[in-house]
């Protein structure tokens, strides 16, 4: 028996064409139906054959297979279709201004809630490689930028065990468990974490990590407002809550950053709204910063008798520009003093992102701002207390 195929098909096992050049009206039908398939290339090999050997015969076909090409090139995005990390805030902040939570979180919590929500989203496709990634956290100690090794799970738990403090403070469970660190700073207590484990932290960090965070907002949320104001200390200093709260915001934040950078992915600065505070925070702490920088011999003495508190005193005028931007009056000669336009010595313009990149110790003093006019004493002063602020 013959092994040819009944039916139109030439010497060569090919379709045949009819009349006038057009394939017989069966085969047609059958391979006109899988033109669709075939411009999402989606036929199988004999099938992609089959119809292409029968679009260079049939204009009709070979015309429709050409508008459905061009319909799949618009259906294709070029770019990519990772979810942005903001996505989650900027869905919360519309349902939240058309819906009002039935326990808000307190406004001084949610920069807190937001950078918090944005690491996980980060964190959450991760895989073994992106964990155990080589991270350097970086910071000044005096006028000497420092730097520690560690891991993206090393950095997750290092914020862990500092928002811990704040844990403690609300009579939440402290992360560190029974391990007693040598000194209860956050550098401290990350240490005393890391050397208990008798493994490097892994992607199982996470879980405490975000449950901690989630009892955090709760508790915060379900406290009364003067909550705020109770003192969280961190070993050598304290906060008050709400302070304490954008601290670590801006550290999650921070440390954010150097986990994106470390798997190379985009990471966005903060809402303005959050930039801002944050900014704010910083600013507030300058005067006291400069204060014991000058004890410590690495800031300009005050050649005249300290400004009384509350008065009017010298003056570097913070200028913030971008988002989150502002102006703050940086009283230099006493952490006491008020700042004031009229005894300004001294302007520093920076952009805000940047300037909370120094404030984190990721910037030299020397290289941060980008306007710098009057008294240059004055502003190494508060450039390199600025840089001061940050630590591991």
């Amino acid at each position: 028996m013959s092994g040819r195929r009944p039916g139109p098909y030439d010497d060569r096992g090919s379709l045949a064409p009819g009349p006038g050049g057009l394939p017989p009206g069966p085969e047609h039908q059958v391979l006109k139906s899988l033109l669709g398939a075939w411009a999402l290339a989606a036929c199988a090999p004999a099938e992609a054959d089959a119809v292409e050997e029968h679009l260079g015969v049939c204009g009709p076909c070979a015309d429709e297979a050409l508008r459905l090409r061009e319909a799949v090139g618009l259906l294709q995005r070029p770019e990519t279709l990772d979810l942005n990390p903001a996505l989650r805030t900027r869905v919360l902040d519309a349902c939240l201004e058309r819906r009002p939570p039935r326990v808000p979180v307190p406004a001084w919590a949610a920069a807190y809630d937001t950078e918090t929500a944005r690491l996980d989203a980060l964190l959450q496709d991760f895989g073994d490689n992106e964990w155990h990634a080589p991270v350097r956290l970086r910071w000044y100690e005096g006028d000497e930028a420092s730097s520690r090794r560690t891991t993206v799970a090393g950095v997750i738990a290092h914020l862990l065990t500092v928002d811990g403090l704040v844990a403690v403070a609300l009579g939440l469970e402290d992360p560190l468990g029974d391990v007693k660190p040598e000194h209860p700073t956050p550098s401290g207590r990350t240490e005393a974490y890391w050397r208990a484990a008798r493994f490097p932290p892994t992607r199982a960090v996470r879980g405490p990590w975000r449950e901690q965070s989630h009892r955090l907002i709760r508790t915060v949320c379900f406290t009364g407002s003067d909550t705020g104001r109770m003192p969280v200390p961190y070993g050598d200093f304290a906060l008050p809550l709400h302070d304490a709260m954008l601290d670590r915001a801006f550290e999650c934040w921070v440390h954010g950053e150097d986990i994106a950078e470390a798997v190379d992915y985009p990471y966005d600065p903060p809402s303005g709204r959050h930039l801002h505070d944050m900014v704010d925070l910083a600013a507030r702490m300058l005067p006291l910063v400069l204060e014991n920088r000058r004890h410590h011999g690495l800031a300009t003495p005050v050649e005249r008798r300290l400004v009384a508190a509350g008065e009017p005193g010298r003056s570097l005028r913070l200028e913030i520009e971008g988002s989150g931007g502002g102006e703050w009056l940086i009283p230099l000669d006493s952490p006491a003093a008020k700042g004031s336009a009229e005894h300004e010595v001294a302007h520093v313009a920076l952009d805000g992102a940047e300037f909370c990149r120094l404030a984190a110790g990721h910037v030299p003093p020397r290289e941060a701002a980008a306007g710098q006019e009057g008294d240059r004493e004055a502003i190494r002063d508060v450039l390199f207390a600025a840089a001061s602020l940050s630590r591991m």
